[in-house]
């Protein structure tokens, strides 16, 4: 033992031999001995001691403890960062589960902060640069940059102290003879919207795009356009035609208003039941839409290879789609793999075509038909179908609905030689397996899949129909329509599936943004906001370059205003009165709450300005704004006669918003001669005095006075007291003018107390007699019919304020330390004008409500007391 300790002694020092150099001395100490020595030369360092103090006094200062944290760091155990503030038992198996758990969704939620960084970036890079080419285009024409050069466009911008003006009143380029023609054919359908507008009846101008659009043309292009307004009008359920106009009367009694019928549910809460049987609609709508679009191809296929299909002399439905599957599924002799047969036939495949092109209860009868034979393979297949075909929503009850999983489940999921047409009926009736959105041999076309989709969707899970738009979304347009530019790209179909999941701002302007079918783009864009499945932006949210508004808090929305000008302003010079009729369409969206359906009316009177001061001189001019004939009678202009459908209330309006403001803008634009016509043409004194009487008399009738109405009453006074001066518009309407002044003038001083002044202000009104004289009294009643409507209407206000006047100053009167003998006088006096306005109202008593009477009369016994 010895001996060995001793040779490995030696081996040991051996081993370090190679590495000894004799001109270096060795060390010969301990590790001991090295620690004390390391010590001691740190020791005779000068100045480390007092760095140390000075920069513990330095931190002090700033109120940091120095020593203390010091003292953490050395205690800190970087092995315990992800464990538990509380320690675990080792027998706590919940405790344990539940701090996996926090720190799985700790990182989880990290990871997915880093993918949303990331993500955000590689989006915005990607908006950035996409279709950069084809904007700088558009705003190039926008400026009028056809023209060539570096322009004029550029150039006068540069002059223009107002680009955006420019930019916005600047007129477009002539379309082609082609796109001219394209153009009439959609110019009629909007010009008889505007007429039944204006008669108020319905009108179905999905169906008449429809006319526009095959008559424009027989390319792809064009027919997948005419499928799109196929399927708006499956969703909104636009009848194809109205009784004729000589049967009017029965048709409004009759048939709804389609005018705006979806704008309350689209605009308001989407979480609304109103929002969410709208979603139901339109997913409705577009499955039903790509059942018929199904139907015709079977149609088309069997007549296109009738060998094959063996129809023979039953026109059946069943009959048909069984010859279809024939020519679709038999080759050579031999069904499709995976084709199962049920009783000789392929069934299966067969109740999915049915279902498919909109045939669910003949499919439920060619179910029953062969019930025993189904019955032998899935016991209660037939009970689910039946329940999903009687159901009006396709929505299967729980009971079913966890049969149908179980079976599914267990018979189907994992299997390889399921027929796809069986495993498919029962993913469409249990909505089985959303996330899985394909099913083989089954959804081979787009369209098939689309379908497929809105048939699983259900607005009660999985996000329903705004799910499988944000789905949509993330294919994208290229998905659908392919490349631009490139061989085999299509138009159009991306547009129709933003349609089918209630995308319709998007629709429009996936259409508008390519130059061939902008023209589609702005009518459906009419369509949409007729029937008010278009939301239009704010005026703070419109942009200048593109008439869509996407906002990360807000749902999509589409300026009607902008797509309409930047189409119009291409005739606008030629045609101005086919361009009216376009911006007539801008006011459909008037009633959009948050006040900007009043900022789309005023969009429409820039625009009829802007066409006014556009238009070429001359008799189509005058045409459009009236004018006056040689005897000196004055004639209506078309803007005029459509004026309800640009939401003027009177003539007034007209004036002020229409007539006076184009013709300042004629006078910027220095044409002098039509803005002096505009200015004439405002000029109608009588129908101002009229309009104010009208306006005067609504707002008395009114409990609060608002800003609004303040300001028609100061402009009633200045109009008054000019044609007073001028001696212009003498007569009733005046006359009511003046009267409806002084009973405001009346209410603002009862309501600042001056009882005495409101008397009598009411009293130089003449409305109400007040001498006591019955027989007076009895005939002003009777003049009082012939009083303008204006003062008519206003009857109840002039009786309850009079007599408040009276009761009030009778109470101060009362109340007074007047000396007796003039205070009974005063209360006397005011006795008999209480009675003379009660025998009054009693002569006019059937034009005000009995609560009114049985008021003043109360009030009477008490100025009586």
């Amino acid at each position: 033992m010895a001996a060995d300790l001793s040779s490995l002694l030696n081996a040991s020092k051996a081993l370090t031999s190679h590495l000894s150099r004799p001109d270096l001395p060795s060390v010969n100490l301990s590790l001991d001995q090295i620690e004390a020595q390391s010590r001691r030369l740190v020791s005779r360092q000068p100045g480390t001691s007092a760095d140390a103090g000075r920069a513990n006094y330095l931190l002090a200062q700033a109120h940091v403890d120095a020593p203390a944290l010091a003292n953490s760091i050395a205690h800190l155990n970087t092995q315990t960062t992800f464990s538990p503030l509380q320690a675990l038992q080792d027998t706590d198996v919940a405790g344990y589960l539940r701090h996996a758990h926090e720190q799985n969704l700790i990182s989880t939620i990290e990871e997915g902060r880093r993918e949303t960084q990331e993500e955000f970036y590689r989006v915005l890079e990607d908006r950035s640069r996409r279709d950069w080419e084809a904007r700088k285009k558009r705003v190039f024409e926008q400026l009028g940059a056809r023209v060539g050069g570096e322009n004029r466009a550029v150039a006068d911008l540069k002059k223009s102290t107002h680009g955006k003006n420019l930019l916005s009143a600047s007129v477009g380029p002539a379309p082609n003879l082609q796109m001219q023609s394209k153009m009439m054919a959609y110019d009629r359908v909007v010009a008889e919207l505007n007429i039944s507008r204006l008669r108020g009846t319905s009108y179905p101008i999905v169906h008449a795009l429809i006319q526009a659009s095959l008559s424009a043309g027989s390319d792809p292009r064009t027919t997948q356009i005419t499928q799109n307004f196929h399927v708006l009008a499956k969703i909104t359920g636009e009848p194809p035609a109205l009784p004729p106009l000589s049967h009017a009367g029965a048709h409004i009694l009759n048939t709804p208003l389609m005018e705006r019928k979806f704008a309350r549910a689209y605009l308001g809460d989407p979480e609304s039941r109103e929002a969410v049987e709208l979603r139901r609609q339109i997913a409705k709508g577009a499955r039903e839409a790509l059942e018929e679009q199904y139907w015709d191809v079977i149609e088309r296929t069997i007549q296109a290879r009738p060998t094959e299909a063996r129809l023979g002399g039953d026109p059946s439905v069943a009959n048909k789609i069984r010859a279809y599957i024939l020519v679709r599924h038999y080759r050579n002799g031999e069904w499709e793999d995976r084709i199962e047969l049920v009783a000789g036939q392929p069934l299966w495949a067969k109740l999915f075509y049915l279902i498919r092109t909109g045939h669910a209860q003949e499919a439920l009868e060619e179910a029953i038909r062969f019930q025993q034979a189904i019955e032998h393979r899935e016991s209660s297949f037939l009970s689910h179908l039946r329940a999903w075909v009687e159901s009006a929503d396709r929505r299967l009850p729980k009971p079913h609905r966890d049969q149908l999983h179980a079976a599914y489940n267990a018979h189907m999921l994992h299997s390889s030689t399921a027929d796809p047409f069986k495993l498919a009926l029962y993913k469409l009736m249990g909505k089985i397996d959303p996330a899985r959105r394909s099913v083989a041999q089954v959804t081979v076309t787009t369209e098939d899949w689309l379908w497929f989709q809105l048939s699983m969707v259900d607005e009660d899970e999985f996000g329903g129909l705004r799910g499988l738009a944000e789905v949509l979304l993330n294919y994208g347009e290229r998905h659908f329509d392919g490349v631009p530019g490139q061989k085999g790209a299509k138009r159009g179909v991306w547009a129709g599936v933003l349609l089918m999941c209630g995308q319709f701002e998007r629709a429009v302007a996936a259409l508008w943004d390519h130059h061939e079918t902008e023209v589609e783009a702005v009518h459906l864009a009419i369509a949409l906001a007729y029937h008010g499945l278009l939301r239009v932006p704010s005026r703070a949210e419109t942009s200048d370059v593109t008439p869509l508004t996407l906002s990360p808090v807000a749902p999509p929305a589409l300026s009607l205003s902008t797509l309409i000008w930047r189409y119009v302003r291409q005739f606008v010079k030629m045609d101005a009165r086919e361009a009216l009729q376009y911006v007539y369409c801008v006011c459909l969206s008037a009633d959009q709450p948050g006040g900007v359906g009043k900022e789309q009316v005023e969009n429409a009177w820039e625009l009829v300005r802007r066409i006014i001061v556009l238009a070429n001189t001359g008799a189509a001019w005058e045409e459009l704004v009236g004018g006056f004939r040689p005897d000196g009678t004055r004639f209506s202009g078309a803007i005029e006669q459509h004026a309800p459908l640009l939401k003027l209330e009177d003539t007034r309006e007209y004036n002020e918003q229409i007539l006076i403001r184009a013709a300042k803008s004629s006078e910027e634009a220095d044409r002098i001669p039509e803005a002096i016509k505009l200015y004439n043409l405002a000029g109608d004194y009588a129908t101002v005095i009229a309009v104010l009487a009208q306006a005067l008399g609504n707002t008395i009738a009114q409990p609060s006075v608002d800003e609004k109405a303040r300001a028609i009453e100061r402009t009633a006074a200045d109009i008054l007291r000019h044609y007073e001066r001028t001696n212009r518009a003498v007569g009733k309407e005046r006359d009511a003018v003046i009267r409806l002044l002084r009973v405001r003038e009346a209410m603002d001083a009862k309501d600042a107390g001056r009882v005495e002044t409101a008397l009598e202000l009411m009293e130089s009104t003449d409305l109400i007699p007040m001498d006591a004289d019955v027989a007076k009294i009895t005939k002003r009643a009777e003049e009082f019919r012939e009083l303008p409507d204006a003062l008519q209407r206003n009857l109840q206000t002039f009786l309850t304020l009079t007599m408040d006047i009276l009761a009030a100053v009778h109470q101060k009167v009362k109340s007074s330390s007047l000396p007796e003998v003039t205070r009974q006088a005063t209360l006397a006096a005011l006795r008999k004008k209480s009675r003379s306005l009660i025998i009054f109202a009693g002569n006019l008593k059937y034009r005000m409500s009995p609560d009114v009477y049985s008021y003043l009369a109360r009030l009477d016994v008490e100025i009586a007391l």
